[in-house]
This record gives C-alpha cells, structure tokens and sequence, in this order.
C-alpha cells in the first residue's frame, strides 16, 4: 500500500496567525470572546471552549473586560466601527489577505466602481468583504451565476468594474469566470486574491488524488476551503472528508492500493497527526504486503519523516507562501507552519518584508524554536545570513578585501552599516573623507569599507569607509596628473571657501580659484558668487605637479564687462545709468556691472554748480553720454550736459 501526504496540508498562514493571537490572550489571563467561530474547525473550537474561550455573534454580547477578537474571516466596516464605539478591548485577527481584498473593494467604491466577489454569498468571509464596499456589489459563486450578471444586471459593459476573489475560491472556476468577465467587459480591473496557500492545495491535491484511488480529506465540514479540496480532489478519484480520525473508511481503505492524504487550511497539525496515527496501526494490522509504500518506502519511516521534529539551531530549507507587513510564512515541507518575523528576516531594521522576498523565494533558515502542540516553527533568515557572513566578514580583515554595505543606522559615535547580514560599526572619523561631512547622508546608502579590527570572541567588527574613498582618490588624482594640461577645463564641486579663494573637487584631487578669479567685479567674499556644494566649471589657469597645486580659473573673457563696453557701448552711446558715488569733482555712475563712469561737475548739469549733491543723489538713475573710453586706464567720461547741448544749438541757429 502507498500512503502520501501532500505537502500543503494543514493550517494556512491566516488560520495559524488566528489561532496563536488567541492562545497568546488566553496565556495573557484575558477574558476571550471571538466573534462567530475563530476557524471553520470543531475540534480547535471545541479545545478554545474548554479553555474558556467564547463565541459571540455581535459586539454587544462582549461582557466589560473581556476581549472580543475579530476572527481570520474578517468582519464587515460596520462592525468594526461598533466595536470601536462600544471601547471594547479587541484584536484584529483578519487574514492580512482577507484584509487587503478589504482595502481593494474599498478604495474601488470610493472611484465608483462596481465590485463583482468571486465567493459564497453566504460565507463571512464574502460577507465581510462586502461589508467593506459602499457602492454597487454583487457576488457569484460560478459561471452561471456570473452569466446571469453579464447578462441581465450589468448589462453596461464600458461601465468600470472591480473583480476580486475569496481566498479559498476554487482555481479551476475562478479560471473560467476570468474568461467571461475578459471578454464581456472592457473597463475591468482584476484582482486575483486568491490565497497561495489555497491554490497551491488545490493544485497539489488535484494532482496528488490523480494517482491515487482514495483521496482522504482532513478538515471542518463547515470550512469553505476544505469543500473546495472535496471537490476537486473527487474529479479523480474516491474522496472522503472526515473532521477526526474515528471517522475514516477503514473497510474502503483496505482495498486501496494507493490513498492521498490532505488537510483544510483550518485543519491542525494534531488531527491530522491522529489520522496518520490510526492509519499507521491499521496498516500493521493488515497483511504484510499493505505496509509497503512502493514509491516512498516504508508508511511508518514515512509518518515519522512528515511528522519529526524540528530542532532547535536546525537548518531548514524552505519557500516563502505568504507575506504580510510584519511576518513571512514559511513552508518547510513538513506539518508545521513556519513563520519568520520581520524582525528575523534583516539585520537591517529599516526594510519591509516585501523588499526581501516575494512568494516563491526558496530560503536557508535557522529555527528558533518549535511548538509541536500547535504545530509551528519560529524560523530566522537574519541569524543564519550572519553565522554565513561573519566568516566572509572575519577574512575580510585578513585579506584587506573591500565589503559593500548598508548603512542601516546613524548612531552615536559613528554609523552601523550591514554586509552580508553582519553589522559592522563604522566610527565617525572612519565614515567620512572629511570631519566636516553629515553622517546623516550616509543613512541607507550603499558604502563601501575595509574591515579594520575584528573581535572573534564577541563576533563583532569595526569598518572604515575613508580608507576605501581616500584609495579612491588616490587612484582618480593620478588619473587626473596624466592628462592634466593648461586651458583644459573640468566640471567640479565646490568644497570649501576660505577669504581668499575657493577649493574645488574635481575628482579625486582639488584645486584653488583665488577671489580676483572669481568676478570681473569687485567682491569681499567668495561666498557672493559661490557657495559650498555648487557645481561649477572651471579651467586650468596654472599646474605645479611637485607641490600638487593646481590653480583654477572661473571667469570667462566673453563675461569681461571691457569686452561688453567696446561691443555695445561704443563713444557716443546714450544709457541709463546709476549713480553710486560722489566727490567734489564730480559722481560717479554705473554703466553696468563691473564699470563705472565718471561725470565731472562740469557735465552734470548745463549751468554753474558747487558741488554734484545740488543735482543728483546715490542710486539716482539718470540718462547720460558715453564721450570718452580709456581702455588701457580702464577709465570712462560720462556727460549729462551733452544730452542738452544739440537743443541749445538748434535754437540759436533758428534765431539766426
């Protein structure tokens, strides 16, 4: 006889996540009042009510300090509301897949879409979802149904519409509707919420009960999911659904060659432990050639291999099959359901679990403990990430070979950054090129860094960062000396500014634009033109190779005002302009930026004056005549008087 087990069977992530946040309130000495039954299973049910555990139909019914738990089907938005008005202590133990076909139909009422449910109408799972939609919603449990939508309600078929799935829908109709709904609407938006865990059991057994001529199915009678095996597995072959172990077909299973054991997503690992159990003493207790499993050996070497348990510091293999924001669900191909929390996937604190892996992901994982009562494994991917790295890391210090990081932390001191799930302390004076730099900049950026000290006794290592940017440099300054030349112009940032000039970095060395670089004008400060940080191009005015000096040009020729002065304002030329100084021989005016102009006393006005102040005034804008340039001097004469003179003249000649 032959006797496999599908690997899925058993508790799903939703269930099992339901079932430990209950325990851990009756552990906690809570008054526990679960609204409806917590899981579709009565056995489970039967062992939280001996525990004091109460189901309850309404939030009314929750006595004052008791705790009402909302169970993994989810609850409708009303509900929860009464829950919060009534300020009942409670705990949302929603299926995070439940929870977000909630947030879907939700945000797709709100657009005003209508929603199309692939599901029961009479399970609450259904129920809660659609008690989360506000808009127009209907639901359909096959293509039947469905058509009966397309054909007489929604009739509209642009109109938009949101389609979303019970987690324990079957595949094989969800499949089918898919192809009406593709094909009738041309404006939906398709969700395919179907849990994982349930289409792999539904797959997994589907092909399993293909082999076999009994199928057994382990589970609540009153579980949607379990109906779902039922079915499927009954395509194929003989199927039975049983809720214990005293309820299997002992005189039907003797006659089999091959059987197939399956478990509901509320089924645990103790039920179904029982059922192989007593099929275990059947099968000794039958003829001699019954108790051999042709394709995987002995059935009692093959109990004990889908049932061992799993030590502590074991290395287990497993694939991800369900993730939510704070945990990731596990399954290491044995009976219990392996769990790792966010806080075990990463040395680095700040990432998501959805940043790490993605369903499918096969993982090395260390595990942190077992509960064979309830049939879980708390497993760890950043504990083993770190026995594996620690040794890269160790050797690294050795070898002087560079590590690539993170860095996860800015904390005091320095910063934490982590290399192959080691964390390395980095100090402050090891992190940046310069004492000056914000260590906050550091903060979730990639870094490269030498491992400079290790103590092996506590497993911890010290980095440094400025040794592997200051051979960087090093490398990107001799680059620069083989080609540098004068004339040859760099693009560069601004590191620092002192009162005489600026230092530039122009990639792995600096260099220096003196302040009468700076501006064609006069300027106190560099800080007028540039500041820290700024990009700037420049040229190479003068190179001394044995001192490693390089000084740097900024101004262009095409900017020299002189040069704007002989092309736009020739002698002659008439323009607005500024007065910004006075003496007793005359003003001073700005003709543009970097040139002034002389008016002597005699051109300000076309009458006798003592002194400029009697006409004019600083930062007085006034018309006058360019009459003379002195480009050698660097000296212009400026005429306000000239401008009336032709008048003058024109005048006399009419009275001639």
């Amino acid at each position: 006889m032959k006797v496999t087990v599908a690997k899925s069977a058993g508790f799903c992530f939703g269930v099992d996540r339901a079932v430990n946040m209950v325990n851990e309130l009756l552990e906690n000495g809570k008054s526990v009042y679960t609204l409806g039954p917590i899981i579709h299973n009565p056995q489970t049910l039967k062992d939280l009510e001996k525990r004091g555990v109460v189901v309850v139909d309404s939030p009314e019914q929750v006595p004052a300090g008791g705790t009402i738990v909302i169970r993994s089907h989810g609850v409708e938005q009303s509900v929860l509301e009464r829950v919060k008005e009534l300020q009942l202590d409670y705990s949302d133990a929603t299926c995070p897949f439940v929870a977000k076909i909630h947030r879907i139909v939700s945000k797709a009422a709100k657009e005003g879409k209508t929603v199309l449910i692939a599901g029961d109408a009479n399970h609450p799972e259904v129920q809660g979802i659609r008690g989360h939609c506000d808009g127009a919603c209907y639901i359909f449990k096959n293509t039947e149904e469905l058509q009966n939508i397309t054909d007489n309600i929604l009739t509209e078929k642009d109109k938009p519409i949101c389609v979303v799935a019970q987690t324990t829908f079957s595949v094989s109709e969800w499949e089918n509707c898919l192809k009406i709904i593709k094909r009738v609407y041309t404006n939906a938006t398709i969700f395919d919420t179907i849990c994982n865990a349930t289409a792999k059991r539904q797959s997994e057994s589907a092909l399993l009960s293909q082999q076999c001529d009994i199928m057994i199915v382990i589970g609540g009678k009153q579980s949607s999911n379990t109906a779902k095996l039922r079915d499927v597995c009954g395509q194929n072959c003989t199927t039975y659904l049983i809720e214990t172990a005293d309820e299997l077909p002992l005189a039907a299973l003797k006659k089999a060659d091959c059987i197939g054991i399956t478990a509901g997503a509320s089924t645990p690992a103790s039920i179904i432990k029982e059922v192989l159990d007593t099929m275990s003493e059947f099968i000794e207790g039958a003829d001699q050639n019954l108790t051999e499993n042709n394709a995987e050996g002995n059935f009692e070497e093959m109990l004990e291999e889908s049932l061992k348990s799993l030590n502590t510091d074991e290395k287990v293999h497993g694939v991800v099959v369900g993730i939510t924001p704070s945990e990731v669900y596990v399954d290491v191909g044995r009976k219990q359901a392996g769990f790792i929390s966010a806080s075990e996937l990463s040395a680095d604190p700040n990432v998501k679990p959805e940043d790490i892996v993605k369903i499918g992901d096969e993982l090395d994982l260390l595990i942190m403990r077992t509960n064979d009562q309830e049939g879980t494994i708390m497993l760890s991917k950043k504990r083993l990430d770190a026995a594996k790295g620690w040794e890269t890391v160790a050797a690294a210090e050795e070898n002087e070979a560079v590590l690539t990081g993170v860095v996860t932390e800015v904390i005091k001191g320095g910063v934490i950054a982590v290399t192959n799930g080691v964390r390395v302390f980095i100090p402050a004076s090891q992190a940046t090129s310069s004492r000056s730099d914000s260590l906050e900049d550091l903060l979730k950026k990639e870094v490269k860094f030498r491992i400079i000290e290790v103590n092996r006794s506590r497993r911890r290592a010290v980095g440094s960062i400025r040794s592997v940017l200051k051979d960087a440099r090093k490398e990107q300054a001799e680059k620069f000396w083989e080609t540098a030349e004068e004339g040859k112009e760099y693009t560069g940032v601004v590191k620092s500014l002192t009162a005489y000039g600026a230092f530039v970095d122009l990639g792995g060395i600096d260099g220096m634009i003196h302040i009468s670089e700076l501006s064609w004008g006069r300027i106190k400060h560099p800080s007028e033109v540039i500041n820290v940080g700024d990009t700037v191009t420049v040229y190479i005015k003068g190179l001394d190779k044995e001192k490693g000096k390089i000084s740097l040009g900024y101004k262009r020729a095409e900017d020299n005002p002189w040069e704007i002065l002989k092309r736009d304002y020739p002698v002659g030329t008439v323009a607005d302009v500024t007065i910004v100084g006075m003496t007793a021989f005359g003003a001073f005016a700005r003709i543009i930026p970097g040139i002034d102009g002389l008016i002597h006393i005699s051109q300000i006005a076309d009458h006798r004056i003592e002194k400029p102040q009697d006409v004019l005034k600083v930062n007085d804008v006034v018309k006058a005549k360019i009459t003379e340039i002195d480009f050698d001097k660097k000296r212009v004469s400026l005429s306000i008087r000239a401008l009336s003179e032709p008048e003058e003249a024109t005048e006399e000649n009419t009275e001639e």
